[in-house]
């Protein structure tokens, strides 16, 4: 029951609601939270927010709800909500798109009823004024208007978590001449909601009840619980003995600054800007991209479900140690092992299913009993206990820290003791990971994340010194070790001052089995009470598993909405208020219990390390790279950071994960490249405004700046063409041509003149330009759109000619479109045809003109756009334009019946081109239905339709014919060199004609020969046309005199003053003066078609210089004739003029 919302609240109405707005609402249901609905009259339900405003007054949106608690639901659907909410009640209306209490708070604004729900297909949008809410400004400046103040809920994007998206009035609504109809259109551009914000919105219609954490209980428990993991308890003493106190301490201190580095970087990226979820994926995708942040997310989500299995199998060796003390071990150790990991395993999956918050809280309770655990050893430290002794521990003495200050590696090195204690810095994400579970990510990734590094970096060095200083490296566990007195004299062990020799076990072949060195479980030994340690690595090895089997799935979620990778989409759903990924948590499961299955982690945990080296190196880099594009938009709230600081962290993460393990570095590297590849060829259809991004721009701003302050040289020419195309799809023939030799070797604008008798709406302009550059970059033509308005095609040609480019990267070659069809209509259009050519000489460009004998222009053949773009079949692309058939065609005065094509939204824009076949209206860009009711295609439509298409093909073997008649600095020699450069045209061979005279042909040819493989073009015949001079045949000079017969002034036959009135009036008439003066370049023109026809009609191609006219003394109607007549009846004829500049260059 979706209907128009009335705008129309009387005045009478709004302060009755002024009045009700402290009363007791009537009975609204729990779950609206802003939506209470209200039955004001039997006549109707209204949609209405009551939450009482500073100021006293609520505003009120009239519609149809069914009942009051369908109203919510349907109210979010179609208003934008006008919110007064005051501070205090902030805390009680959650606002219903999901924030937590606080952000509730908004203020009022204009708000726009839309009247037609936007659909998933890109409908139309309309919004419209609802004029009652103006009050609202009139209060704040004393006089109405519709102009906003600065307001947050303009700038949040469409489906933001936190709240509604009010939309500013546009500059139009602002601007324009009241007649016009307000809000004709949509969203704004690239505020379109994709899939996947549009799911986003329909989760935070539904999230009510969502757990949200605090910095503590989100960030700093969670980091803190990962980062001490089976390490401390189990090798931190071990390390010690192997690395001595002094290099623990290094090892640890190079850990914290890996770690403390990418903390300042995650900070900084977390603090640019609102965090949703996906942690660390999301971080390195929204600064770096989609091909940075799909590679990382991918393998970020892989290292976490690893890790899970990792720490799983950790805590179940300690179990089996356990029993192994008291015999009860099942089968054998590495199948004990399977056993318990798979058992433990279940029991998370049971826990995290259950949800964020008993998940949280589970946290708490490991990170209880860990401190416990190490309060616990730190206070046995200090009590030195008589039956200890034996087994290495004597408390503290400087002569023990002394001794084990410097490093005794048994069968290790530095770097591969280091390798061991890294996985144990790892974990910082754990906070970051949920970031869409936090309520305020951008105080609380910082705080806790740094803090959390501070404290477990101080408490591991903490352990190292102290292990360091009351536990000797070597012991027996006997007590018939000590040392009679006589004896003390030859012993030098630190043992030895408390009268304990351990040199018998160290010299025998087992070797002691206490002390750093032997024992692992040394710290349970020194602790008060030993069992609280084993239930601390229990918690340890629990904490970070849970962790990590939170974060895969969140982090996997959050990359597969993205939908990067195809195929992975099923796994984006969430269930629950939460939105919990239940089937990620299932594949995180399956991913770590078949590792749980290995039981045997040591090879797989320098994979992880390395997997997490590898997005830490990428947020450092992503903040680096941010900073040096200098982009306005990177302002991170977090201050602490420096580019360069970053740059090193992530050179630090590369050469570590080297140092680690060197394979699995190079593997690790191998797949980020290989996603990165993918990626960036799939190129998903995302638009995150990506540091990448804003590079390119730095880079592009910069190097043509740098150009600019370059001057031209002969050997750096490239045809830098503007191609008068009209719309890019309209000449499909022109736009392939030109492609194909300015493809990565020059500039190539399409230029679009668009006349109308109508005011020009400048808005469909740059709606324009925006589409058809899509549909230049979609049908892979390297090349720009530029249309620009003007009373004519000439005065528009010349706008173009002046403006087009930017530096040195302007055009210097106009290419038209040859007129074919100049007989046919007002012959002021050829007047203006020609003068474009004149025009582009006068601004130095040079000249090319292209004829194809059936035409260029397809823009009237309906569903031509079917055709010409096959490989755009996608549905779900944004700007597919629904063609709308009208049968009022814009402005035109079309000619043809066929020309009744769809125009585009009725534009006004008038396709008054310069080409063949009238005036056809604007045709859209791309029809969504397949069927199209195209009629069936005449025989010349079929024909155009097919000749449009050749240049897309491969040319065979076959000829360019290069007629080389004036020599116009070589610009007709450069274009057909670079087309048979291409791979279409590579079979194609040059055959250069060039005129001379008929006794010296054999001396010309040489001439022409020698300064070709000067120019080192290849060509593979020259012909000298000696007999260029003929008179051409009779029948060929009437059938000239015939089509210019109309053309002619006559002025013999007339008064001399008619004939000067008749001249002005339609300057294209030829005077009988200006035929007589050119006989013989008419002649010759006739002559030059013989001869191509005898010589080239089987090329596929044919080059040749465009005669020129003296400007003011060849009418425009004659030059036209002189076209027509040179090019009629041949294959594709390329008439091409330089600016007689030289192109080409012999000189290295």
């Amino acid at each position: 029951s979706v209907g128009r919302p009335e705008a129309t609240v009387s005045e009478a109405n709004e302060e009755e609601e002024q009045a009700a707005t402290g009363s007791a609402l009537t009975g609204p249901t729990p779950s609206q939270s802003r939506f209470q609905v209200d039955l004001v009259s039997e006549a109707g339900a209204a949609a209405e927010d009551r939450s009482p405003s500073s100021d006293g007054s609520a505003t009120a949106q009239e519609g149809p709800a069914t009942d009051p608690g369908a109203g919510g639901e349907e109210a979010k659907g179609r208003f934008r909500v006008v919110n007064f909410a005051d501070p205090s009640e902030a805390g009680s209306a959650a606002s219903p798109e999901g924030g937590a209490p606080g952000e509730g708070l908004q203020n009022g604004d204009t708000v726009m009823s839309e009247t037609s729900l936007h659909s998933s297909t890109g409908g139309q949008h309309h919004y419209h004024y609802d004029t009652h809410t103006n009050t609202y400004y009139l209060r704040t400046f004393g006089h109405n208007t519709i102009d906003a103040v600065p307001n947050i809920d303009f700038y949040r994007q469409t489906a933001a978590p936190l709240g509604e998206k009010l939309i500013r009035p546009t500059l139009s609504e602002l601007h324009d001449e009241l007649d016009k109809e307000p809000f004709e259109d949509g969203f704004a551009n690239g505020d379109e909601l994709t899939p996947a914000e549009e799911s986003a919105a329909k989760e935070a219609a539904d999230s009510k009840g969502v757990v949200k954490f605090g910095w503590i209980k989100g960030v700093l428990v969670r980091c803190m619980l990962n980062i001490w993991g089976v390490m401390l308890f189990i090798r931190m003493s071990w390390i010690v003995g192997q690395a001595g106190v002094a290099l623990s301490c290094l090892i640890v201190a190079m850990a914290s600054v890996v770690t403390t580095i990418t903390g300042l970087s995650t900070s900084a990226i977390a603090t640019n800007g609102f965090v949703r979820g996906g942690g660390a994926y999301y971080l390195i995708s929204r600064s770096l991209g989609p091909e940075f942040g799909g590679s990382i997310g991918l393998i970020f989500a892989f290292a976490n479900a690893v890790a899970v299995a990792m720490y799983v199998v950790g805590f179940a060796e300690t179990v089996v140690e356990l029993l192994k003390v008291i015999d009860a071990i099942m089968t054998d150790e590495i199948n004990d092992v399977r056993i318990i990991g798979t058992i433990t395993v279940i029991l998370l999956l049971g826990i995290s299913v259950a949800g964020m918050e008993w998940e949280a809280k589970a946290q708490i309770f490991l990170l209880f009993v860990l401190v416990t655990a190490i309060v616990n050893y730190f206070i046995g430290s200090f009590i030195s206990v008589k039956a200890k002794e034996p087994a290495g521990f004597f408390g503290y003495d400087g002569s023990i820290l002394w001794e084990n200050m410097g490093p005794d590696f048994r069968g290790e090195t530095f770097f591969s003791v280091f390798s061991i204690f890294f996985p144990a810095a790892t974990g910082i994400l754990a906070g970051a990971n949920i970031s869409g579970d936090l309520s305020d990510p951008q105080m609380a990734i910082p705080k806790g994340t740094l803090l959390a590094i501070l404290i477990t970096g101080i408490v591991y060095l903490g352990v190292a010194v102290s292990t360091g200083a009351c536990i000797v490296r070597d012991a027996s566990g006997s007590l018939n070790d000590t040392v009679s007195s006589q004896f003390m004299t030859n012993c030098s062990d630190a043992a030895c001052k408390f009268g304990y020799d351990f040199s018998t076990c160290k010299s025998s072949k087992d070797g002691c089995t206490y002390g750093l060195q032997n024992d692992f479980q040394v710290m349970s030994l020194v602790s008060g009470f030993g069992p609280i340690i084993t239930a601390g690595i229990f918690s340890a090895t629990l904490s970070s598993a849970l962790a990590s089997l939170v974060s895969a799935p969140k982090v996997f979620q959050a990359l597969c909405k993205d939908n990067i990778y195809p195929g992975l989409g099923m796994f984006a759903k969430g269930y629950g208020k939460n939105n919990e990924p239940l089937r990620g948590y299932i594949l995180t499961f399956g991913i770590a219990l078949a590792f749980i299955l290995i039981a045997k982690l040591n090879t797989i945990a320098p994979i992880i390390s390395n997997f997490f080296l590898a997005s830490y190196a990428l947020i450092n880099f992503s903040v680096f790279h941010a900073s040096l594009a200098n982009s306005p938009g990177w302002r991170p709230s977090f201050k602490y950071y420096n580019m360069w600081v970053s740059l090193a962290g992530a050179i630090l993460c590369c050469v570590v994960m080297f140092v680690i393990n060197w394979a699995a570095a190079l593997l690790t590297n191998v797949i980020v490249m290989g996603l990165y590849i993918y990626v960036s060829y799939k190129k998903p259809d995302v638009n995150w405004g990506s540091s990448t991004q804003a590079l390119t721009y730095h880079q592009a701003l910069t190097h043509t700046l740098h150009l600019s302050g370059v001057e031209d040289h002969i050997k750096n020419f490239r045809p830098q063409c503007l191609v008068m195309t009209g719309y890019p799809n309209s000449r499909p023939a022109l736009l392939d041509l030109v492609h194909t030799f300015t493809k990565n070797v020059g500039l190539m604008i399409c230029g679009h003149v668009r006349t109308g008798y109508r005011r020009p709406n400048f808005k469909d302009l740059a709606n324009d330009q925006a589409r058809y550059q899509r549909w230049l970059l979609r049908n892979e033509t390297k090349g720009f759109y530029t249309a620009v308005f003007a009373e004519d095609l000439r005065q528009g040609s010349q706008y173009l000619l002046q403006a087009a480019g930017l530096g040195r990267l302007k055009p210097n070659t106009l290419v038209l479109g040859f007129k074919n069809d100049w007989r046919d209509g007002d012959m002021m259009n050829v007047e203006t045809y020609i003068s474009m050519i004149h025009d582009a000489f006068d601004f130095q460009f040079g000249a090319v003109i292209l004829r194809l004998r059936e035409g260029l222009d397809v823009s009237h053949i309906q569903g031509q756009d079917e055709l010409l773009s096959s490989q755009e079949k996608s549905s779900g692309m944004k700007d597919v334009i629904v063609s709308i058939d009208t049968s009022k065609d814009s402005d035109a005065e079309s000619s043809k019946p066929s020309s009744k094509a769809t125009s585009l939204q009725n534009s006004p824009a008038l396709q008054k081109d310069d080409d063949e076949e009238s005036k056809a209206p604007t045709q859209p860009l791309l029809k969504k239905d397949k069927k199209s009711p195209s009629m069936p295609l005449n025989v010349s439509d079929q024909r155009l339709l097919e000749a449009s298409q050749q240049f897309r093909q491969k040319q065979g073997k076959s000829t360019v014919d290069v007629w080389w008649l004036f020599d116009d600095g070589g610009l007709t020699l450069l274009i057909p060199y670079l087309l048979t450069n291409k791979k279409r045209w590579s079979d194609c061979k040059i055959r250069v004609f060039i005129g001379g005279k008929i006794n010296r042909i054999d001396h010309d040819r040489r001439a022409m020969a020698t300064l070709l493989s000067k120019f080192r073009i290849d060509f593979s015949d020259i012909t000298v046309l000696g007999d260029i001079n003929t008179k051409p045949k009779k029948e060929h000079v009437t059938a000239f005199e015939e089509m210019i017969e109309p053309y002619r002034l006559k002025e013999d036959d007339m008064d001399q003053d008619v004939a000067e009135r008749l001249k002005n009036s339609e300057p294209w008439r030829i005077t009988d003066n200006e035929l007589e003066l050119y006989r013989a370049k008419t002649n010759r023109q006739i002559r030059l078609n013989e001869l191509l026809q005898e010589h080239s009609s089987t090329a596929n191609l044919i080059v040749m210089s465009l005669p020129l006219a003296r400007k003011g003394a060849v009418s425009s109607a004659l030059y036209m004739a002189w076209l027509e007549v040179l090019s009629k009846d041949l294959p594709p004829i390329l008439l091409v003029r330089g600016n007689h500049q030289s192109v080409l260059t012999f000189y290295s």
